[in-house]
């Protein structure tokens, strides 16, 4: 996983990259809360109506979306995660870092996450 400040590339400069590499771009937006980040990656990554809604949810869904990807031979994926202040000044930014980074670990090259500090 890589982590940017905002004032590095802006979200159009990092998706023409994305595109340029030959992978697919999803945006995460900011959302300031543990639950309304977890409900903002099931609605972004169109998980199952059954997804849990919690950090556990999160890692079986993402395992499931990027064996969706390797298996369907569907384009890779590179995820822009956009991240605020006050999400970041929670102890659940690093537990969200951790279940991301077991996702592309996972993934093999497949998924991506590039954290945008705003």
């Amino acid at each position: 996983m890589k982590i940017y400040s905002a004032d590095t590339w802006t979200e159009d400069e990092l998706l023409a990259q994305i595109n340029d590499a030959g992978r697919r771009g999803l945006v995460i937006p900011p959302a300031d809360t543990r639950k309304s980040l977890l409900e903002t990656f099931g609605e972004v990554l169109d998980f199952p109506e059954h997804y849990g809604v919690n950090l556990d949810a999160l890692n079986d869904s993402l395992h499931d979306f990027a064996d969706a990807i390797t298996d369907g031979g569907r384009q890779p994926v590179t995820i822009l995660w956009q991240v605020p202040a006050p999400l970041r000044a929670d102890r659940s930014f690093g537990i969200f870092c951790e279940v991301l980074q077991d996702a592309e670990n996972y993934a093999g090259g497949d998924l991506l996450v590039v954290a945008v500090c705003l």
